[in-house]
């Protein structure tokens, strides 16, 4: 395998990405200093980043090709005589001509997509459901089929295998370094991930119904299946986000973060609530179909990820985006020195708390309606009605965060969603006893789309304005930064949700006798199979105190607080910023 680094032997002039002006004028600016010109400045150290130029992909005022400056006469004044009016009241207000064209582009009239966006977004779109069918199966119905047999503490463990995905991070960088030049910077990696993705999906197939049918006894095996899974998932999903900075235009960047929408709620929607629904017994013999099994369910993924990576062979990758010389330690390096933009600690630090007013509700309330007597098969229904909601809250999200606020739906969803989670205890709180009659599953689903919908325009919203500060000369780093951070605040506070809702929770078995009752407590009483164990000693489990109101209600008002004190006060401070502010290099 080849990295950029070989590359850097080649002399830098032949490199398409570097602007023969601006490397004529680096000549002249190196050369020694004039008499009276002042010293250079010994914070103006270079590094092997400093000599690659990106292209701008927003108009700049070219300077003049006979420019230098005279004898005894400093740089910045010949400067600033080249400037009109406005442009010296630009530098002098610390903004720059790319920064007030970036702000009047984004003001003006909004260009039509192109045959060539429309291919790119059907492309992403399909990249992106591949990693919606791991997703969905690691987070959605696994932990469905699971409950019947676990507690909440072991399906803590199986959480584990979401991980993955939120510390990508750490090994984007070797994925934005290695690559084959003759593939392709991204599909030096996609192709082979998802020809493991559809490999692991196929090796678990093979043991899938034993796995769920005894998923005590391989608990572990499981989680690491499903950890390898999202892992090989993350990694392509890396290689995605920055192949989207290159595949879309300028004025259509916004609609990358509408694919992610798109392709990842669909790929989750068909491994959660289609997989759900025909893995039902009920749902199959009311319809009269054959139930489908995880395991004939991961050979058809198997499949469609083959088949995906074969006609991904033929699409042409853009060959500017393999000629870019970075090594593997100047990504790293790029990758602290944008961790040390102040703005950049700013958004990491709302992304990890952004989530935790919904955190209980995201993790544990659809597991609480099926243990209060819920079918999967009605579950699956009101997904199912929910699917086109979703298709179309990342559309709005995806028009509505273009422009100079991409941040605003992201805001305005935030009220919404803590209101629907407090709705959604008080659902599980008042659940009727089966069976449900028909306007309460009328509100389920209402419910349900309407709160999916909220967070499909707040992910659509933060996935845009990613989009738009990320620097493209490391994209897929910049990207999967911000990207860690926004997964990470969703997924660290599920193993402690979990773990939260059985160490708060009281349940006893109780067990009558001819004359007598005896009351065991039994924390298996939390998990369908400790219920039936209880039931087949004679017993009953009777539940005390449901932890689960308790770590809703502590989640809740941390997120309730965070609205007022951070989160929206810090988001209109972020996205004022100018985007010359989100960049690495100048």
């Amino acid at each position: 395998m080849t990295t950029t680094s070989d590359k850097n032997s080649t002399p830098l002039a032949s490199s398409p990405l570097v602007n023969p002006r601006k490397r004529n004028s680096r000549k002249k600016a190196r050369s020694p200093n004039p008499e009276g010109m002042p010293p250079k400045s010994p914070r103006a150290q270079t590094t092997s980043l400093e000599s690659i130029q990106i292209l701008p992909r927003t108009p700049r005022t070219p300077r003049p090709e006979r420019w230098a400056p005279q004898d005894g006469e400093p740089i910045d004044e010949v400067e600033l005589s080249l400037l009109g009016e406005e442009e010296r009241r630009q530098a002098a207000e610390g903004t720059s001509l790319e920064d007030e064209m970036d702000h009047l582009s984004q003001r003006g009239v909004q260009k039509s997509m192109t045959s060539k966006d429309r291919n790119a977004v059907m492309l992403l779109v399909i990249l992106y459901l591949i990693q919606g069918f791991p997703l969905g199966l690691a987070l959605g119905s696994v932990p469905f089929l699971l409950r019947e047999h676990l507690s909440y503490s072991q399906l803590a463990i199986f959480s584990l295998a979401s991980y993955p995905y939120s510390l990508k991070l750490f090994w984007s960088p070797v994925v934005d370094s290695f690559f084959f030049p003759s593939i392709g910077r991204r599909k030096s990696w996609i192709l082979p991930m998802q020809l493991i993705i559809g490999s692991i999906m196929l090796i678990i197939s093979f043991n899938a119904e034993e796995y769920m049918n005894n998923p005590a006894e391989h608990i572990y095996s499981i989680s690491i299946a499903f950890t390898a899974l999202v892992t090989f998932s993350a990694t392509q999903d890396i290689a995605v986000d920055g192949w989207a900075l290159t595949l879309l235009s300028e004025d259509m960047l916004s609609y990358a973060a509408t694919c992610q929408t798109i392709g990842l709620n669909t790929g989750y929607f068909a491994s959660f609530t289609v997989f759900l629904a025909l893995n039902s017994e009920t749902f199959a013999a009311k319809w009269g179909i054959p139930r489908l099994t995880l395991g004939a369910y991961l050979q058809f993924c198997s499949v469609f990820s083959f088949a995906v990576t074969l006609w991904l062979l033929f699409v042409k990758e853009d060959t500017e985006s393999a000629e870019e010389g970075i090594s593997i330690g100047t990504v790293y390096k790029t990758m602290w020195r944008i961790v040390k933009l102040k703005n950049i600690q700013t958004l990491c630090i709302l992304h990890l708390f952004s989530k935790i007013g919904w955190a209980a509700n995201d993790a544990v309330t659809q597991l609480k309606m099926v243990e209060k007597g819920l079918g999967r098969e009605d579950l699956a229904i009101a997904v199912l009605i929910d699917f086109p909601f979703q298709i179309f809250g990342g559309y709005v999200a995806g028009k509505w965060s273009r422009g100079e606020n991409p941040l605003r739906p992201w805001m305005y969803a935030f009220w919404p969603r803590l209101f629907l989670a407090l709705v959604a205890t008080l659902t599980v709180y008042y659940f009727p006893k089966p069976p449900i009659h028909l306007g309460f599953f009328m509100f389920l689903v209402l419910q349900t789309v309407t709160q999916s919908f909220a967070g499909t325009i707040q992910f659509g919203g933060m996935s845009a304005f990613h989009t738009r500060v990320s620097d493209p000369v490391v994209g897929g780093t910049y990207m999967t930064l911000l990207a860690t951070f926004t997964n990470l605040g969703g997924t660290w506070p599920r193993f402690f949700v979990l773990k939260g809702v059985d160490f708060f929770s009281v349940a006893t078995c109780q067990i009558k006798e001819v004359g007598q009752e005896l009351t065991v407590k039994a924390s298996e009483c939390v998990s369908e199979h400790g219920k039936q164990a209880c039931k087949d000693l004679g017993g009953e489990c009777v539940t005390e105190r449901d932890g689960y109101y308790i770590v809703t209600g502590v989640c809740m008002a941390l997120g309730a607080i965070s609205v007022f004190t951070y989160m929206i006060p810090t988001a209109r401070k972020l996205q004022k910023l100018p985007i010359s502010k989100w960049r690495v290099f100048s």
